[in-house]
């Protein structure tokens, strides 16, 4: 397929999402973008190239990676600041999700470039909509830790997140995470998806500790998108509201402490008042 040529593009860095899998899952503006840049930023140009070899656009690729970025940077600056237009592309995907890119952006901003989103294709959206899931709020959190301790932290820290929690890994990673997914979140409902928009694409739901003992996820390849469900609020205890109210009323009177509390803790105002009143009468 040969692209069209676009209408001359604005000066600027543009944000370009490219597919995760399928590669017909590009869209239309983001062939327009690519074909109208003077230049591709890359993660890995080897995979990049392929993509738009694919489309018959022959842009100048330059490499665009966690380790080379420092290094980078200036010179795409600068030729920002000239007014070039500039593309910034991950291997797979939408740029800056768990990928190089974030200073670039701070700093094409801040000395007065425009940035454009150009939206496409996510991992995180892909596998939310498809995981069954609630998806009225979710929180994005990225690759965990190697190492199970440190892992097992990483997850204790999310654990209280009253929403969905999209998390990446890697496949030699999977089992191992899984297991520690289920030591800190118990039996949540959840779902690990894998090869998302290609021939293989699996979904596999359950709960986590069900899931940590699937042998199809025993040492998967690639990269794993893994989707876990907010767990059941619990009510706090009266001793846990005494707690937090005892502490509040160090900083102000029963009124406040208690609408402080029931901010929180998501109990009634009105108790815990009656509750501050006899605590401060101690």
């Amino acid at each position: 397929m040969t692209v069209p040529k676009p209408n001359l593009l604005a000066p600027g860095l543009y944000l370009v999402a490219t597919p995760i899998g399928n590669l017909r899952d590009i869209t239309l503006r983001a062939l327009d973008v690519l074909a109208g840049v003077e230049t591709v930023l890359a993660e890995d140009t080897r995979v990049s190239g392929k993509l738009l070899a694919a489309y018959g656009i022959k842009a100048k690729l330059d490499r665009y990676d966690e380790h080379g970025a420092a290094r980078a940077r200036p010179a795409v600056l600068a030729a920002l600041a000239e007014g070039a237009r500039v593309a910034l592309i991950s291997d797979a995907g939408t740029p800056l999700i768990s990928d190089p890119g974030y200073r670039l952006v701070r700093e094409a901003l801040a000395q007065g470039s425009a940035v454009f989103p150009i939206p496409g294709p996510s991992a995180v959206m892909a596998a939310l909509t498809v995981a069954g899931l609630p998806t009225d709020r979710f929180l994005f959190a990225g690759f965990p830790p190697s190492r199970s301790a440190a892992r097992k932290a990483f997850f204790e820290d999310l654990a209280s997140v009253r929403a969905s929690l999209v998390i990446f890994e890697g496949g030699s990673r999977l089992a191992a995470s899984l297991t520690d997914m289920a030591a800190v979140f118990g039996s949540r409902q959840a779902a690990v998806a894998r090869e998302l928009t290609k021939l293989h694409e699996t979904v596999i739901r359950g709960p986590l500790d069900e899931l940590a003992a699937n042998s199809l996820l025993a040492d998967p390849k690639g990269e794993m998108v893994v989707v876990i469900g907010p767990g059941e609020e619990r009510m706090a205890t009266d001793e846990e509201a005494d707690v937090a109210l005892i502490d509040a009323l160090t900083r102000a009177g029963p009124a406040e402490a208690a609408s402080e509390v029931a901010r929180a803790l998501r109990l009634s105002r009105r108790d815990l008042y009656t509750r501050a009143l006899a605590l401060k009468g101690r």
